[in-house]
């Protein structure tokens, strides 16, 4: 019987977009943030770096991404709350063509 292949940094990166678009959605207030979905959420393999794949409804894209960025250290703090994690990935948000 063999092994599934859907590795420890993709049950991650899942578990990671549904807490940050619940973060988003209810802990941050910036105005620059409008409706924003992830998209998805890229893992490294070492858990190190964890890309935050978004697409933004009806706002300005760098005003979008400046806000996420500044938000960044508050939603890591969040994530390691949340997640039984020893070390929460560092978050890079990039925008989804």
């Amino acid at each position: 019987m063999s092994k599934p292949t859907y590795k420890r940094a993709d049950r991650v990166g899942d578990q990671m977009r549904q807490e940050i678009a619940d973060i988003l959605m209810r802990k941050i207030k910036d105005p620059r943030i409008g409706f924003v979905t992830i998209t998805e959420v890229d893992v490294a393999d070492d858990l190190r770096n964890a890309k935050v794949f978004v697409s933004a409804y009806g706002s300005d894209r760098v005003a979008t991404l400046k806000g996420l960025q500044s938000a960044a250290p508050f939603i890591r703090g969040e994530l390691g709350k949340r997640m039984r994690m020893r070390f929460v990935p560092e978050i890079l948000f990039r925008y989804d063509e």
